[in-house]
């Protein structure tokens, strides 16, 4: 294999050393001297540069060999030397590397490279890099890479292919017992919950930490931030569209990606967000700030001293919530205080002004195997009543057709009039209407292991953490 102008990478890094020495001076004096010097720096950065370019590159392309369905995430980076870097680091748009260690992984095992490459690749489109820690830092930050080189070693492809060694096998296993699938944000809530000694953390960060998170956008409010993380969810939805169809075969080969991608797709989008779904644009009594010009107003009033020449809107245009229903799987299968938490906290988000309109028609039903209870709601004071008053009906089997076909009777006697949507709070383990309903529907579910259920194609799904619901009855 050539490397940078037709040299071998060993022959390459043997001329960086000759290059090192170059940089004492020869003899010179004045001007002359110190002009070469600079020069035999500058030449010495260029091929440092330029080695390290080769290197990940290289890794690159090998990557894309085997991995064909990661085409357009391999070619996202552009590489900077950095010499604030020890190792190597991405914020999403460059990969900052640090020549001297990439060239001693490359001359140990050619194949860490790839992986190294591979690792900032996940961290991308898994979101990593664009999240706020999901927990406590140093727990989330090594979750992350505990998750991602999970996924690597599960993967039966040879350019990325090493020995697992023992450590790793046992803290795999211990994990899987207590998750379906090996997530940054399940491992972490692990962490969290066992709380380990910091010996066994700092054990554990030598043998799976890869790169540097000091670029990670840690509060991802700039536009380019944005910008960046949009694109790389742009790549994660095109490139799992393409495991399931072109790269069928490759992806098979890819261990827990897809199944880990799955469940990222899931929750790329919090409850909060998620329940704006279901907005409606209509007038509300509010003034309206973004068509009042105050050059006009002020003006009218230094003219006539009382008399503005304009006044504000008294109503504006807005997307709120106005008809809904929240359906609760009152099941055996369900945790009463899960089914409290949700309910706490999606009472939370509606009571929020800017959430529903002043007059609404939310209905919450709550249904096992049959509908249980159904209790209409037309204002915030009267949902905050029920929830001063809630009581859980029902404790049989779970079946969702019930509820389906009771909220479109709702729909058919002039109840709801213009229903947006419908969300299902369940575990997921019932029987799922067979025919599309004439509205949004959205399930629920608390943690990824309760993910693949045979949700209908026509649903929309998300996963709620189950520590974020805790987390909330903790405030209250």
């Amino acid at each position: 294999m050539q490397g940078v102008a037709g040299t071998a990478p060993g022959s390459l890094f043997a001329g960086i050393k000759q290059l090192r020495r170059l940089k004492e001076p020869a003899g010179e004096r004045g001007g002359k001297r110190l002009q070469d010097i600079m020069e035999r720096e500058q030449e010495f950065r260029r091929r440092m540069e330029s080695a390290g370019r080769h290197i990940l590159a290289q890794a690159r392309d090998e990557l894309f060999l085997h991995m064909r369905f990661l085409d357009v995430a391999l070619s996202s980076f552009s590489y900077v030397m950095d010499g604030s870097v020890e190792t190597v680091a991405t914020d999403g748009n460059f990969i900052y590397y640090n020549t001297r260690y990439l060239g001693g992984e490359f001359s140990t095992e050619r194949k860490r490279i790839n992986r190294i490459y591979l690792h900032m690749v996940l961290h991308c489109l898994f979101g990593h890099v664009f999240r706020q820690p999901q927990g406590a830092q140093e727990y989330w930050d090594l979750a992350c890479d505990i998750a991602m080189e999970s996924i690597i070693d599960d993967m039966q492809i040879r350019c990325v292919k090493l020995p697992v060694s023992w450590e790793r096998e046992k803290l795999y296993k211990e994990l899987r017992q207590e998750l379906k699938v090996l997530t940054a944000e399940g491992i972490c809530h692990v962490l969290e919950e066992k709380k380990p000694e910091e010996a066994e953390l700092a054990k554990w960060r030598r043998e799976f930490t890869v790169d540097e998170h000091s670029r990670w956008c840690r509060s991802p409010e700039h536009p380019r931030d944005v910008q960046t993380r949009d694109r790389w969810q742009d790549i994660r939805e095109k490139m799992e569209m393409d495991m399931d169809t072109f790269s069928k075969e490759a992806s098979e080969e890819s261990g827990g990606l897809k199944e880990q991608l799955k469940v990222v797709q899931r929750e790329t989008m919090d409850y909060r967000t998620f329940l704006k779904k279901f907005a409606v644009l209509k007038e509300a009594v509010q003034v309206d700030t973004d068509q009042f010009d105050y050059v006009f107003y002020s003006y009218g009033l230094s003219l006539y001293g009382n008399m503005p020449l304009i006044e504000p809107q008294e109503t504006k245009e807005v997307k709120r919530i106005e008809e809904f229903a929240v359906v609760i799987d009152t099941s055996m299968s369900c945790s009463g205080e899960l089914v409290r938490a949700f309910l706490e906290e999606t009472y939370a988000i509606l009571t929020e002004q800017e959430t529903f309109f002043r007059r609404i028609n939310l209905h919450i039903i709550q249904c096992d195997e049959r509908v249980q209870a159904d209790t209409k709601i037309s204002s915030v004071e009267e949902l905050e009543e029920y929830m001063e008053h809630f009581e859980i009906i029902g404790s049989g089997g779970t079946d969702f057709r019930p509820a389906f076909a009771y909220v479109e009777q709702l729909i058919r006697e002039r109840e709801f009039t213009n229903l947006k949507g419908l969300l299902y709070f369940t575990d997921g383990f019932g029987i799922y209407p067979k025919r599309m309903p004439p509205f949004e529907t959205a399930f629920l579910f608390v943690e990824e292991e309760q993910a693949d259920t045979g949700v209908p194609p026509w649903a929309m799904k998300l996963v709620i953490r189950r520590q974020d619901l805790q987390r909330h009855r903790k405030k209250e």
